[in-house]
């Protein structure tokens, strides 16, 4: 499309958004992972590929963690509240206070969450999928049981390994317009 001659645009620059912390879910996390009879509750989010148990280490499929965390009431009042997850591989639904809050699938990983959120006491839980990978990388590591079925050979047991899981840092912030 080509435009001759003067138009009705005003040229205006769209305000950048400042994010504020709020609260910091760095510790607390306790992590269970679908179709497999463990859990964890590590001291810090990391990758499952660095895990020293090779169940997790391994892991394939969907883990849910879930934290509590209190919100004072003061912090409701800033407007737009977001539930920045910091990095995750590779997809995530979340639940707020056992409502949905939005899946996150791409960066940045944030969900509107001020609706959800309530003074005092809430309860987030994270269910991240992982790709099928590490799994695979896994079934070809010497002594090994395949657990995934291919129609032929994948990956070599000294392949990389991906990063996988919530990684964070997990935050609550607020969103805010910036003023020129």
């Amino acid at each position: 499309m080509v435009l001759r001659g003067a138009t009705a645009a005003s040229g205006e620059v769209a305000t950048p958004v400042q994010f504020t912390s709020l609260a910091e879910l760095s510790s607390g996390w306790h992590v269970a992972f679908d179709a497999a009879p463990y859990e964890a509750a590590p001291s810090a989010l990391r990758s499952w590929h660095e895990s020293t148990n090779p169940e997790i280490r391994y892991f394939s499929g969907t883990a849910t963690y879930s934290n509590h965390f209190e919100v004072p009431a003061t912090a409701l009042e800033h407007g737009r509240l977001l539930l920045d997850l910091g990095e995750v591989h590779e997809v995530a639904s979340v639940a707020l206070n056992g409502r949905p809050a939005g899946i996150a699938w791409k960066p940045p990983y944030r969900l509107d969450v001020g609706k959800l959120l309530v003074p005092g006491g809430n309860v987030v839980e994270v269910t991240v999928a992982n790709l099928w990978v590490n799994r695979l990388i896994g079934d070809a590591q010497p002594g090994s049981t395949a657990r995934a079925f291919t129609t032929g050979p994948t990956y070599r047991a000294d392949a990389p390994l991906k990063r996988s899981g919530l990684i964070g840092p997990v935050r609550l912030v607020a969103a805010t317009r910036a003023e020129h």
